[in-house]
């Protein structure tokens, strides 16, 4: 082998970072593959040599007292003949020259090197997104295939694939489009690093309103739950850690330009910013939010409850088609049955408490 190509590997070392017995190694295994390839017989061994930039083939066969296969096996007789010290067991090294060698070791030798280049690349990539699970990025589409959206990321060496499931009812995407983007799920795969990312995830949500909201970033406000229906709703549950700062009013901001502009950046999609708290029923009050809630009682079996809402408050409590309820369900991880107090004076489940507490909503 030429000089020049063990200078080659001497400069991909310092430019790539890639030592130069990584490219031998993988080249060695590759020759000798393509040397079975062309024909060679049997077991074959490489030995190459960088500091005299030389490379040699040997066939190996196995001394043998009976021989059963000639590739890869030779009689005592015939071994003694080549080297009289041989004995059973041993290996016979016999050096030769593979057919149309040059030919060969130039385009394996090209092959190896495009692949090593390719996975460093690839590895290099997926370290650099390594720890971006769950963060909010700035992707450009680069492709829409059948249902799916393949966004750029990062220098360009990172796709990242939005599946129909990911995407918001009712979103155009195009071509050349910037978008933000969560990022679900990092994967390595056959054709290098691959992000699963998303439109529709509530975490998107959540980091939208980190972008937007100063005191969640720093920590004084926590975002303790979400549930979305992308493209329609979403209820985030919210917790101030000081009790001087109001944690509604700090993610509506003034004149409810924070909220405002995580709404914008949905679509118009309806946010619901819900106050948490540790009382799991009075929780559940609050989620159901915009309606009105006399009361919520426990019932037999594990998170289950009754909220009682004003029967002019009914359809609000549950929603077009369910939907403000079953976000409730999701972010308390409660399942809850709305009742109206009508239907709940019915059970006999409405105390006097709770007439008294409806009486207040009233005035």
């Amino acid at each position: 082998m030429k000089d020049d190509f063990f200078s080659a590997l001497a400069d991909l070392e310092k430019e790539k970072g890639i030592p130069a017995q990584v490219f031998l190694d993988a080249l060695q295994n590759a020759l000798v593959s393509a040397c079975k390839k062309q024909g060679a017989a049997g077991n074959v061994e490489m030995k190459l040599q960088q500091d005299k930039g030389t490379i040699e083939f040997y066939t190996v066969r196995e001394v043998v007292e009976e021989v059963e296969d000639r590739d890869t096996q030779i009689s005592l007789e015939d071994a003694k003949e080549i080297k009289k010290s041989y004995k059973l067991g041993d290996q016979v090294r016999q050096k030769f020259i593979p057919k149309d060698f040059s030919r060969i070791a130039a385009q394996t030798a090209k092959q190896v090197i495009m692949q090593k280049l390719h996975e460093t690349e690839r590895d290099a990539a997926m370290s650099e997104f390594s720890d971006k699970e769950g963060e909010l990025l700035v992707g450009t589409v680069r492709k829409l295939d059948f249902k799916n959206v393949y966004v750029e990321l990062g220098n360009g060496q990172i796709e990242g694939l939005m599946l129909p499931s990911d995407q918001t009812p009712g979103e155009k995407y195009n071509v050349n489009d910037k978008i933000k983007v969560y990022v679900k799920r990092i994967k390595s795969g056959y054709k290098g690093a691959q992000v699963l990312v998303s439109r529709s995830a509530p975490g998107l949500v959540a980091k939208l309103f980190e972008e937007e909201v100063p005191e969640i970033k720093q920590g004084t406000i926590t975002i303790k739950a979400v549930s979305r229906e992308a493209g329609a709703r979403t209820k985030i549950a919210i917790h101030s850690e000081d009790p001087r700062v109001d944690a509604i009013g700090a993610c509506v901001g003034n004149k409810g330009a924070r909220v405002n502009a995580v709404v914008e950046q949905l679509g118009g999609e309806k946010i619901d910013i819900i106050p948490w708290s540790e009382d799991p029923l009075e929780f559940i009050a609050k989620a159901l939010s915009p309606a009105k809630v006399l009361s919520v009682t426990q019932l037999d079996g594990e998170k289950m409850a009754m909220a009682v809402v004003p029967d002019d408050k009914l359809s609000l409590a549950i929603g077009k088609d369910g939907q403000n309820a079953r976000l409730a369900v999701r972010l308390t991880g409660w399942k809850i049955d709305v009742k109206s107090r009508t239907a709940a004076e019915q059970l006999g489940v409405l105390s006097h408490a709770e007439e008294q507490a409806e009486s207040d909503i009233n005035d």
